[in-house]
């Protein structure tokens, strides 16, 4: 330990720098809890399709959208969506129908 004494005391250095690995660990829970559920995607399309999905989940927490809103939203409104348009359902570019977003003039 006294070797590494630089990298043991940097969080005195450093307020970002955290003392446990907590963040990581809750961050991780998901994939861990979801592990043996996921062995029943049934072949290997179905398991490409629920990691496509993860990461869609998990990109819409990212853009701090409400996935479960996102995803119920998307669903409903994508069989009129215009096909040149599917970008718009993105998390990171949705918006809920029905809310105006305020341009600049």
């Amino acid at each position: 330990m006294l070797k590494r004494w630089p990298s043991f005391t940097r969080f005195l250095d450093d307020g970002r720098v955290c003392l446990s690995n907590n963040a990581a660990e809750r961050g991780l829970r998901g994939i861990a809890l979801g592990r043996k559920s996921w062995l029943f995607a049934g072949s290997d399309r179905g398991g490409q399709r629920v990691a496509a999905m993860y990461s869609l989940i998990v990109t819409a927490k990212m853009c701090d959208v409400d996935p479960q809103a996102w995803l119920a939203d998307v669903l409903a409104r994508i069989a009129g969506h215009p096909a040149n348009k599917l970008d718009e359902l993105l998390p990171w570019n949705w918006r809920p129908e029905g809310v105006l977003v305020d341009q600049a003039a």
